[in-house]
């Protein structure tokens, strides 16, 4: 979930020292989690290193300790927190900045610092969400992404099918202290077949389904 405002300050100083040593790993971790998952490896490391550009970008910017940012697809999912409407929209902005970011998904809201132990909460519940999902033998649970924020869980990825997405959607509903399930998830197509008839791609996903 989000990082704390006490830990900005030595995030910042990581990123202005240490950057591109900082992408690098992310995106060698891009490359061998995309060996597992169903995407490509060019995708895996357009999405770290478009995550890698926004974070650096928020942290340079100052307030921005209780944003997070989970990039899947090209879509850029913003959640947390910030003071003001103009911060908001400042994050959104520098979101659609990255030149590897399709979508962007602001679910930040305007509000006084959480602190630790609201952080703490939400990473718990985030925690649960995963255990869930790696348990359920018909769901691929290292497709989907978790992020909770105050008991909002939101879940990003890839599902192989609509049946998939559904009972993640359904998995993550069911655990304690989530008050409800956004998804971002998009249904990975299947290859067609010579003369099969194909629907239009469901790709207006700005706002999440909510379950």
């Amino acid at each position: 979930m989000a990082i704390t405002r006490l830990m900005a300050p030595l995030l910042l100083s990581t990123f202005a020292l240490g950057g591109c040593v900082a992408a690098a790993v992310g995106t060698a971790g891009a490359v061998g989690v995309a060996a597992v998952q169903d995407r490509t490896v060019g995708e895996a490391v357009d999405d770290a290193s478009a995550s890698n550009e926004i974070k650096a970008k928020l942290l340079s910017e100052g307030g921005y300790g209780e944003v997070d940012v989970e990039v899947s697809n090209g879509l850029a999912l913003l959640s947390g927190r910030v003071s003001s409407p103009e911060m908001r929209v400042k994050a959104e902005d520098i979101a659609w900045s990255s030149t590897r970011v399709t979508d962007v998904a602001n679910e930040i809201q305007i509000e006084a610092p959480g602190g630790f132990f609201a952080n703490a909460s939400d990473e718990l519940i985030t925690a649960r969400v995963r255990s869930s999902l790696i348990a359920a033998r018909d769901i691929k649970s290292v497709n989907f992404n978790v992020e909770t924020y105050n008991g909002v869980v939101y879940l990003m990825g890839i599902a192989r099918s609509d049946a998939e997405l559904e009972a993640a959607a359904e998995k993550a509903s069911l655990v304690g202290g989530v008050n409800r399930v956004v998804s971002y998830v998009r249904v990975r197509e299947t290859p067609r077949r010579a003369g099969a008839v194909t629907r239009a791609p469901d790709d207006e996903l700005l706002g999440g389904a909510v379950y």
